[in-house]
């Protein structure tokens, strides 16, 4: 079990400067003349460490997956033993599913779990190896024949907390603006909860690209869904290579809604915190082959490894 590091801050104090005294400074004489308007107000000259200005970067790590598992369709008990192998080959400390059922948290190998959806045959689900010290389920507004649900859960990690997210956005293809209310929800949920010093995590299917307007939403790409929340995507900032397509016409379970192929599944992080807390260093597409025959969803899984 790894110690949480403390790096030894790199910001100097700040320089608390009165504004006569600035413009002293400035004019070079006592007094100098005060622009029209300019009150006397403090001015803080904070010094910027150019090489570290997270601090000394975190070298350790943690690893999340997730994954639209694709609820109970199909050879669905063959197809669990799929996704278990899957777990047991990249060995995640947490799992976001969505599509999940109930029962599966017990089955897939992590001891602390929490399902929450309208039915025992699909909903979105947390599993970690770390306690959940708190969690809460709720449900987005949208059409009737959609979907849209959030689970955040907060984890008792042992370099100290994490939030993960756990989303899901309706799936018809003409439902961006339905989505895109669906991510402003999410968002202020998010900036209601976060602890910024603790890595924020926000993953699950969201049914749209990452160019669509409800992703940039979330990127810093246009103005934020709530003020200041602006997310890295794992891929674009640390993906092994390629479009990661995680809905894509070499899943035979994909082929038949006739879709081109798609990344509409990711994991964001908030900004990151001290030390580089929560900034992705690796991200790959997971679960593209079969087991027996059998692929473990009509989804590919994405997994990332986050400083922690």
């Amino acid at each position: 079990m790894y110690a949480r590091r403390r790096p030894p801050s790199r910001w100097a104090a700040p320089d608390v400067v009165p504004v006569r005294r600035l413009f002293d400074n400035i004019t070079g004489r006592p007094g100098g003349a005060r622009p029209q308007g300019v009150s006397g107000i403090i001015v803080r000259r904070v010094a910027y460490d150019i090489d570290e200005p997270y601090g000394r970067l975190i070298t350790t790590t943690l690893r999340l997956l997730t994954w639209n598992v694709w609820a109970r369709f199909g050879p669905w008990e063959r197809r669990e033993k799929a996704i278990r192998a899957v777990l047991e080959e990249h060995d995640p400390d947490i799992v976001g599913l969505v599509e999940a059922w109930a029962g599966q948290g017990e089955r897939l190998g992590l001891p602390h779990h929490v399902f929450a959806g309208e039915s025992e045959d699909s909903g979105v689900a947390l599993l970690s190896r770390w306690p959940i010290e708190r969690h809460e389920h709720r449900t987005l507004a949208g059409p009737e024949d959609g979907t849209g649900a959030v689970l955040f859960a907060e984890l008792a990690g042992p370099r100290g907390v994490v939030q993960v997210f756990v989303v899901a956005l309706t799936w018809r293809l003409q439902h961006s603006a339905v989505r895109q209310a669906q991510v402003r929800e999410v968002a202020a949920f998010v900036a209601d909860v976060q602890r910024r010093r603790c890595p924020t995590i926000v993953c699950g299917d969201f049914n749209a690209d990452p160019d669509s307007d409800e992703i940039r939403l979330l990127t810093g790409k246009s103005a934020p869904a709530a003020p200041d929340l602006v997310c890295y995507d794992a891929w674009e900032t640390a993906g092994t290579g390629g479009p990661g397509h995680t809905w894509a016409r070499t899943n035979s379970w994909a082929v038949p809604l006739l879709w081109p192929d798609r990344r509409i599944d990711h994991v964001f992080s908030a900004w990151p915190r001290r030390g580089g807390a929560g900034h992705p260093v690796h991200c790959e597409v997971v679960g593209t082959r079969p087991l027996d025959g059998v692929l473990a969803s009509d989804h590919y899984g994405v997994l990332a490894d986050l400083r922690y």
